[in-house]
This record gives C-alpha cells, structure tokens and sequence, in this order.
C-alpha cells in the first residue's frame, strides 16, 4: 500500500513539473477584458506590430474558450486572418475565415458575419478573384444598410471602389464609389480606414493623369497615417509619392520618397523579426493532462479500498499508465517541435523574399538614376561640344584655336566617360544581347583602325595590322561587340604607349565544318603592367598605379567592359605583360562561316553609295523642335551656317501646327519636351504627312530598344552631344533622298 501511494505521489510530481512553464491564471475572464485585447490587436495590425498581434489574439482565443465565448472566439479567427490577409498570407486567412463564418452561422452572429464578408473580400480581390469579391461586399452591406451604419457602408464603397479600379470597364463606377466613400466617412475618427481612402483617391487621379490632384491626395494619406502611427500605409504613401514624383519629372524627390519607404520596409522588417511562437494550445494541454491526473488519482485511490488484496496488479496499472503518459509528453513535445521549426523556415523564408524584393528595388532606384543623369549630362555636353564646332569655324586665333581644341577634347571624353558608364551598367544588369549578322571581319577591323589612327599619330605611335588570309571572307557574329572589344583594348594600347608600335592580329586557329575559331592579339611596347596589377586590371575603375592615373588619365572602365562582352561571346581574356616592356591581350572567338553559294545568292549587290556634300542644304526648309533656348540657337547658328531656312518649334504642339501649314524639307524633334513628347509629336505628324523625313535630335540614352523611335514614324536618330560629321550626314542623306523622290 505504501508502494502504491509512494508511486502515485512521483507521478503527479512529474507531470506537474513537466507543465509547470504552461501554468495559466485561473481566475475567470470577463467578455470585457477580451474586446479589448481584440481592439488592442486590430491596432497593432494597423501598426504592422505583427508579434504583438499575435500575442494578443492568443490570450484573447485562451480567455474567450476558457469561458466558451463563440462570438470571440470567432471573432478571434476573423482578426487573425485580418492579420494574415496584410502580410500576404491569403490561403491561412481564407481558412481562419472559414471557421470564423462557420460559427458565427451557427450562433447567427450577424454582425460578426458582415465583419467577416468584408475580410473574406479583401482576401478574394488580393487573390484575383474579383467577382467573389464584389459577391462579399455585397452581402455584407446588405446587413449595415438594415443597420444604417454609415462608416462601415463607406468602407465597403471604398472596398468596392479598389476592386473596380483595376477593372478599365468599371473605372467610372470606381470613381463614383470613392467619393461615396468619402462622403460616407465625413466626420469619422477612423484615420486608419480615411487615410486608405485618400491613398485610393490618388491612385485614382494617377489614372486619370491628374498627378497635381494625385500629389495633394497622396500627401493628406501620408499626413493622417503619420498622426495615427500607421506604419503600412506610411510606407504605402511614401510609395505612391515617388511614383507621382516621377510622373511630375522630380527625380530628386522621387528617390527620396523611395528611400522614406525602404527605411520604413526595413524597420517593419526588425520590429517583427523574433517571431513568437504561440503557445495557446500548450496551455490547452496542460489543463487536460492536470484534468487527466487527477482522474488517474481518484480511481487509483477507489482501486487501493476496493483491491487491497491484489496489490501486484495496481502497481502494474500505474506503472503502465506513467509510461503512457511519458509517451504522450514526448509526442506533444516532438509536434511542438516540429511545428516551431517550420515557422522558423516560413520566417527566414520571408526573410529571404524581402531581401531579394529590397535589391531589386535598389537596382531599379540605381538604374533609374543613371538614366536620369545620364541625360542631365549630355545636354550641358550638347552646348559645350556645339558652340565649341561654332567657334572653331569662326576663324580663331592660333592660341583660341589651341583652348578649343582642348575644350573639344574634354567634351568628348566626358561623353566617352558617360557611354562607358551606362555600357557597364547595361552589362551587369544583364541587358545586353548577342545580335547574329553576316560581316567582313577585315572590313570592320580596318574601320576601327582607321577611326583610332588619329589617337595614334597623336602619340607619334605606329599601328601595325596582320590578317590571316585564309579567314573566310564572310562570317556571322555580332560585328557591334567586336567593333567594342576591339576599340576598348587597341585605345588602351595607345593611350599607353609613346613613340612605340602597336601590333594587331588575327589568326585562325582551327575550323569545324561551319564553325571557325580566330585568335585576336593586341600587342604594344608601351609602360607594361606590374606582376601585382595584372589580377585586378579588369575590375571596375582599376587602373595600373596612381601614377599612371595621373600621368595618362581616364577611368579604369575599358578593360572591365572588354571582360564582361567576352564573357558574353562564351570567351576570356589573357594577358601577359612586364613593367616598362609593354603588354599583350589576347582572346578566342567562335564564328560561323556561311556556305559560299548561299553567301553568292543572298548577298545583295553593292550600291555606291553618293559622296554627299553640306550643298544639298542650301535654301532648304528645316524645322528644329526643341524647348531649350541654348540647345535650339546651337542647333539654328550650325544649320544656318550652310544656308538652311531654318525655324524652330518650342514645343510638340506649335510643331505640328507648323508642319500643317508651312512647308518644310526635313524636322530635327527632341523626345522630352513640356506638353505632348517628341514620339506623340510624330504620331500625330505622320497622320497628314507621311513623306517629310523626320530625325529625333535627343539626349535620351538609347539602348537596344531602338524600334520604337522607327515604329513611331522617325527615320534616324542623332544623340546628342553629336559628332559633327554624324549630323551633317544623316541631314544630307535624307534631304538627297527627298529630292530623288520628288
């Protein structure tokens, strides 16, 4: 008997040592103390406290089945999914509704059941199904019409409203809704739901291209989710500013703004960091398992009166029933486990995803800028390099002509500088492709030798050139990124050497059926690079040494474009070089060589192309639409000065007025303009005209995508700053092919 008692007392000490860290407060909750905590939960969700949240909606759901409160405890599944439903978890949301709707059916709780019709509409818009949406909100406004409850009927108006927005056929009804909305929520104390309703009404005026409105709707959603400590839709707004700055062209502020809301991003991001793992069910458990014991004591203690005489089968019971009761803990336990690790999955897999989303926004902010600056930049280099081409015609003095040419120079190499930039950049945001044509490798290296050979004679250095004769005479590749490869290595071979001799030659090392693969070799005798250096030649803005730096300029960017575009060609780079004895860079290629009677059918013949001179522009008619004064002088004094009637247009709008009821010869259109843009200037030109030759003159940097300038009705493109020769002959081409038309 006294082993019986002695193993009934270890049993309950060790179950009540095993739950002692789930002890709950027995005192009983009142209804009361529940609303409050899910008042207080529904505030940290605005708040995006998503720990706190959760902490709250445990103890509510503990307190709310403690007492059987079905209205709570379903309200409870109705605030989680709320929860759910801000951090995109839409499927876990859906299935707490569920519940939430099943019970509050059940007690027709219809207040409950309208709360929830709304949230189950929010979930169902957010996971594209837009008619069950709407079928939602319907249900839960025929309730607070019975109601006559204004602000929630204002809130499903602006519920509504969101899903027609994105709906081109409804956009109309969106509107309508909206300023039902607002005139619904007057008055109300509810900044959370008023500050949503301006944010909605600026994403309304942006597709309305009222971005002054959208601007001023946007900034009152800023100013009331900042008053209520409303983190979401501060960073929301913050958002939606800097795509309406972009729209108004204030990049400053654009980026700004981006930032705002990145910083807000990665403060929500630590705020909710150490997810807290709930531990409502552990304290469910443990009231069971107490429950449990204290049944298992009672009928050991009705067994110990009622078998005394069988003592051997009463301690084989509790010996049994402790086993069991081990095995349960150790159950429980491991699903604990199991359940906390893949939270901790789900978390750092969260993590993960925020992570990559905030690095490409950084890489959409970056190239972003770069396009902004990089037109910043060419229109200063426009003036420079033009009244610099004006005032070397005008008969300088020997040493005028000496600063000009040196203010020439430094024009040129700051548009050297900018195309390098936005070439690396194009590399590493992978943008660049490989375009397959049929050329004559000879022919283009030729070209390149000739257009380097001034840099050369410059440093008194010779160029020597050795071609394999046996290299077919026609071979497909991308003829562009050879040209490239090519000028950055032979330019850098002669911006390093002085009085010295630079030797170019391409070998063929073997062929396979159509498949030819040439060896390229770029030697020099010029200043060599160090053993130390050879390594980090080709990272970006690296050069040998600072004296080299000072002594030959530049900026290091060359060579890592050259190893980028070979990459890109499937091939790589090698360099052999001493200090002082000169360098030598040498690389693979695989080309495709045509069949011969193929390349003999489809080879168009060869037209001689005019030599045309500036004379063709005498008394001819030119339009220059351009909104900047400087840049539209620069433009009319270069044309002017080989007699052409030249007018100017200051924006797309008097432009095509012009063109409508003036003659003219040829139009030179910048893109960006106030009003309508160069592009829609052209649509509506080649409407009634679809003759006149029409260039865009731009400092928009041109990537691949050129075929929406000729799609749009332009015929070429000038980018400014331009060379001379350039524009001189694209104008001549055109006015000659005019004349052979008329």
């Amino acid at each position: 008997m006294k082993n019986l008692k002695l193993t009934l007392i270890l049993l309950c000490c060790f179950l009540t040592l095993s739950f002692q860290d789930s002890k709950i407060d027995e005192a009983q909750p009142s209804p009361k103390e529940i609303k409050q905590l899910l008042s207080q939960a529904e505030n940290s969700i605005d708040m995006m406290e998503f720990d706190k949240a959760q902490r709250q909606l445990n103890k509510s759901l503990e307190l709310a089945k403690r007492i059987d409160h079905k209205r709570y405890i379903a309200l409870s599944s109705s605030i989680l999914a709320r929860m759910y439903h801000v951090r995109h978890e839409y499927d876990k949301g859906v299935t707490q509704l569920q519940r939430a709707i099943n019970i509050q059916r059940e007690i027709n709780d219809e207040a409950g059941l309208a709360y929830s019709y709304i949230l189950y509409g929010k979930l169902f818009f957010s996971k594209g199904e837009h008619d069950r949406a709407i079928k939602y909100f319907d249900l839960a406004e025929d309730y607070y019409e019975k109601e006559k409850n204004s602000e929630q009927l204002g809130l499903i108006a602006l519920n509504k409203a969101i899903v027609y927005l994105y709906n081109p056929d409804k956009r109309e009804q969106a509107f309508s809704l909206i300023n039902n909305a607002e005139i619904y929520l007057k008055g109300s104390e509810n900044k959370y739901e008023l500050s949503r309703l301006h944010y909605y009404r600026a994403r309304a005026a942006m597709l309305e291209g009222d971005y002054n409105k959208a601007e001023k709707a946007a900034q009152e959603a800023l100013n009331l989710a900042k008053s209520g400590d409303y983190i979401g839709m501060t960073m929301y707004s913050f958002g939606l500013l800097s795509q309406i700055a972009e729209r108004l062209n204030k990049p400053a502020e654009a980026l700004e703004y981006l930032k705002q809301a990145n910083e807000i991003q990665e403060a929500v991001f630590n705020m909710n960091k150490e997810a807290l793992a709930s531990d409502t069910f552990e304290r469910l458990g443990m009231e069971s398992l107490k429950s449990t014991v204290n049944e298992l004591t009672l009928q050991n203690a009705e067994q110990e009166r009622t078998l005394k005489v069988n003592k051997l089968t009463t301690i084989l019971s509790v010996a049994l029933i402790t086993i069991l009761s081990l095995l349960t803990l150790s159950l429980y336990k491991n699903n604990n486990l199991r359940a906390r690790a893949n939270e901790l999955l789900q978390k750092k897999n969260s993590e993960l995803t925020l992570a990559k989303e905030n690095a490409e926004k950084a890489s959409m902010a970056k190239a972003q800028f770069l396009s902004t600056i990089t037109h910043e930049l060419r229109t200063p280099l426009y003036a420079v390099t033009g009244l610099t081409h004006l005032l070397l015609e005008e008969s300088p003095t020997e040493s005028q002509k000496e600063h000009l040419n040196s203010l020439k120079f430094s024009g040129e190499y700051l548009l050297s500088l900018i195309n390098n930039i936005l070439d690396l950049n194009k590399l590493e945001a992978n943008k660049v492709e490989i375009v397959k044509s049929s050329f004559n490798l000879e022919k283009r290296m030729s070209d390149v030798l000739i257009a380097l050979k001034n840099s050369a004679d410059e440093k008194k250095t010779k160029l020597h050139f050795d071609f394999d004769k046996s290299i077919p005479k026609k071979l497909i590749g991308d003829p562009l990124k050879i040209s490239q490869i090519l000028i950055n290595l032979i330019g850098n071979s002669i911006k390093f050497t002085e009085n010295g001799d630079i030797w170019i030659s391409v070998k063929k090392n073997k062929q396979e059926d159509k498949k030819v693969f040439l060896q390229f070799e770029i030697k020099d005798n010029g200043e060599g690079i160090s053993k130390e250096k050879q390594k980090a030649i080709f990272d970006n803005f690296t050069q040998g040494s600072t004296q080299i730096n000072r002594k030959f300029g530049g900026t290091g960017l060359g060579l890592s474009i050259v190893k980028n575009l070979l990459s890109l060609l499937n091939s790589e780079i090698d360099l052999e070089s001493e200090l002082g004895q000169g360098s030598k860079f040498s690389f693979e290629l695989e080309f495709e060589a045509p069949e011969a009677e193929v390349t003999e059918t489809k080879a168009a013949p060869k037209v001689e192309e005019k030599e045309l001179s500036n004379e063709i522009m005498e008394d001819k008619r030119i339009l220059v639409v351009e909104d900047n004064k400087i840049n539209q002088m620069i433009t009319r004094k270069i044309l002017e000065k080989n007699k052409v009637i030249c007018d100017v247009a200051d924006n797309g709008t008097t432009a095509i007025e012009k063109v409508k009821n003036n003659h003219f010869d040829l139009i030179l259109m910048d893109i960006h303009m106030p009003g309508i843009s160069g592009i829609e200037a052209t649509v509506e030109i080649r409407k009634f005209n679809a003759d006149i030759p029409i260039i865009a003159l731009t400092a928009v940097t041109l990537d691949d995508n050129l075929d929406e300038f000729y799609l749009n009705g332009f015929n070429d493109i000038i980018p400014k700053p331009y060379k001379t020769e350039e524009f001189f002959h694209k104008i001549n081409k055109y006015l000659a092919s005019r004349e052979t038309t008329v």
